[in-house]
């Protein structure tokens, strides 16, 4: 039987300030000589993910341009979508890519770096119909997380989020930016954003939540690591050498 297509959403929209002295586009920021999108996309692949749409906005013609050769010379489908909103929110970047989207999908950041076993065994985990299921890191003491940074989750004993966010004070495991989502997640983020909130993806987390419908999947000891300044740069580096 002819297994069904895995699509993924890259969010790459952003402006990525904190990178600029080595990129000028963020996604295109080089690892080992490799741009870190070039990397997410080379992992995901090799999960088995087999349609890409990627969401761009900041500096987003040297990025489509970029993600058009790519497509042509890793012979894999990549559709690009622009946020013409990259100023605001992430969420508004999930949710412009709403009219091509699957009903499931996996949520992707294009400046994340991770093995390709920790997406596999998330894409095997039990899905959530009409919700989310996020891949979190409870190592609280993994010296490749900045702490200034990282979006934290409060989760449950049975792995349910109870909160997430970057500011909250409790907290037991860290957002590693991959998600298995569904168009549930981009219905609560457009109901947020339409309610007067941020409209962010962790919004729209937080919506879904209180339905039990906003779980997650422990990585154990896969690797992953957000490239989000020099300091996490120089990590990637080293760990790519």
């Amino acid at each position: 039987m002819k297994r069904a297509p895995v699509q993924a959403l890259i969010v790459a929209a952003g402006m990525g300030t904190r990178l600029r002295g080595i990129a000028v586009s963020k996604p295109l920021a080089k690892v080992a000589g490799v741009p870190l999108i070039e990397s997410a996309i080379d992992s995901a692949g090799q999960a088995g993910v087999t349609e890409f749409v990627v969401v761009t906005g900041y500096e987003g013609d040297r990025l489509e341009a970029f993600l058009a050769k790519l497509a042509k010379r890793k012979h894999v489908s990549i559709k690009t979508v622009r946020n013409d909103e990259w100023t605001l929110s992430n969420g508004l970047s999930v949710t412009a890519a709403e009219p091509v989207l699957r009903e499931e999908f996996v949520l992707m950041m294009s400046d994340h770096l991770f093995e390709p076993g920790l997406l596999r065994d998330l894409l095997a985990a039990p899905k959530l119909p009409g919700g989310v299921v996020l891949a979190v890191d409870r190592r609280m003491d993994n010296p490749l997380v900045d702490l200034e940074d990282v979006t934290r989750v409060l989760t449950d004993d049975d792995s349910r989020i109870l909160d997430i966010g970057k500011l909250i004070g409790a907290y037991n495991a860290f957002d590693t930016g991959l998600f298995c989502a569904t168009r549930g997640l981009v219905r609560a983020i457009a109901d947020d954003h339409a309610a007067g909130g941020p409209g962010s993806i962790s919004a729209g987390m937080l919506r879904l939540a209180p339905l039990g419908l906003a779980r997650t999947h422990d990585i154990g000891e896969r690797f992953w690591l957000d490239v989000d300044d020099p300091i996490a740069h120089g990590h990637a580096e080293r760990l790519r050498a």
